[in-house]
């Protein structure tokens, strides 16, 4: 045997090479990669900005209050009435520093204007959306929703806690009955919570739903009480119903509704949302709804912006608008059927609900029918997949109280020269 000494010296030890090295992703290249496929298949984003000379055919300010001079004087007012020294940055979430009695008494405002028992306020809808969907229902509750529900509420569906999220055929209560029949057992329907979402108002088709059908259906399905709406009023706000209280209260369904969320970003100028519940519901959410408790509240001058907003609806200021509105849909509705009656249906066909300001005009290049009206100041946008579902992309024509009929026979007129000068699929 050796002495230690004497063992001859270990060669040192050499790296394992592996038979083909793979180098790492480079992100740049993938994220590149994604944009270009996206270029390709016409479907990649981007930021654009309007002239100030543009005609809006296209945004949500469906009664233009956003430019209203009498909005804006009184906003201003409330503004420069608040007290010296008074924040007008929220300093923290509501469960922190960003809660006030000018907050609280906002939501019982707004609550009390729709009817209903309490109010929470969240910082946009998508934020409402996803906290109320991903904390109300319970482990192994089931989700049944329309197939065309935005996609905030998707979002709050995929991270809910539910044990399943099962479709129905847009605004068909023949296929909701069917799905709750077929699809679920009747074990379940006895013993799980069930939560049917809706819209009241669709931005892409500018469809009403049948909520009175819908009821009927969970009326006849659910004896015990068990299956609970949670309806979203974005589109609806300020538009139908009695002085803008939305569709809910216009059918006199408040009662039946477990949640409603409100939106004010769009016909109501300003910016976030408030979620319509119960007592309970609402401190619920409070402790649990995750897009309340992580983000910094809404400040001062937003909160201003709503109280502004709805003392307009409350007073009925904005009653004239309204009307102004319908008869604006009226009119575009009209010339559009004429349009319609002379070109190529296989070119160019209107999609529009009676009554609604959202008009989608479905054409097989909507790009460059929205391209054309562009040219001639006219702001309008294709709504291509996956915004929309393969084989209905469309130009959104949204209407607003401060257009004109002048305005809409130059739309109409682009739209028809397009037409009639022959268009390349």
């Amino acid at each position: 045997m050796k002495h230690p000494a004497q063992v001859s010296p270990q060669s040192p030890p050499t790296a394992s090479k592996t038979p083909t090295s793979i180098p790492p992703p480079n992100l740049q290249t993938t994220l590149h990669n994604a944009l270009q496929n996206r270029a390709l298949r016409s479907s990649r984003r981007q930021l654009t900005t309007l002239p100030p000379t543009a005609i809006d055919f296209s945004s949500n300010d469906f009664l233009s209050l956003s430019t209203s001079p009498l909005y804006r004087t009184r906003f201003l007012n409330h503004l420069t009435s608040a007290p010296p020294r008074h924040p007008f940055a929220s300093g923290g979430s509501r469960l922190l520093d960003g809660n006030s009695h000018y907050a609280e008494s906002l939501e019982s405002q707004v609550a009390a204007f729709h009817n209903a028992p309490t109010g929470l306020l969240f910082n946009s809808g998508f934020d409402a959306n996803i906290g109320v969907l991903a904390c109300l229902p319970q482990p192994g509750d089931v989700i049944v929703h329309d197939e065309l529900v935005h996609a905030s509420a998707r979002e709050g569906m995929r991270l809910s806690r539910a044990g399943r999220c099962l479709p129905f055929a847009h605004s068909d209560p023949k296929s909701l009955e069917r799905v709750l029949l077929h699809d679920l057992s009747e074990r379940e329907r006895a013993t799980r919570n069930v939560f049917i979402v809706v819209e009241s108002l669709y931005s892409m088709d500018g469809d009403v739903a049948p909520l009175r059908a819908f009821v009927g259906v969970i009326d006849r399905m659910f004896p015990c009480g068990n299956a609970y709406f949670i309806v979203d009023e974005a589109h609806a706000t300020g538009v139908l119903g009695p002085r803008g209280a939305g569709v809910v209260q216009e059918l006199g369904l408040e009662e039946r509704m477990f949640v409603r969320v409100h939106t004010f970003g769009k016909a109501l100028g300003s910016h976030g949302a408030i979620v319509l519940c119960c007592p309970l519901t609402r401190e619920y959410l409070v402790n649990y709804a995750r897009s309340l408790i992580y983000t910094t509240a809404l400040g001062f001058p937003f909160l201003a912006s709503i109280r502004t907003a709805y003392e307009l609806l409350s007073e009925g200021e904005t009653e004239p608008a309204q009307k102004t509105l319908h008869r604006l849909t009226h009119y575009l509705s009209k010339r559009l059927d004429e349009l319609t009656t002379s070109v190529d249906p296989t070119l160019f066909t209107v999609d529009h609900f009676p009554g609604s300001p959202i008009f989608a005009l479905r054409s097989p290049v909507p790009r460059r029918l929205a391209e054309a009206c562009q040219r001639e100041g006219i702001v309008v946008r294709a709504i291509m997949a996956p915004t929309v579902p393969v084989g209905r992309e469309r130009v959104r024509v949204c209407l607003h109280a401060g257009n004109t009929t002048a305005e809409i026979d130059l739309l109409v007129g682009v739209i028809w020269r397009w037409v009639s000068g022959g268009v390349r699929l």
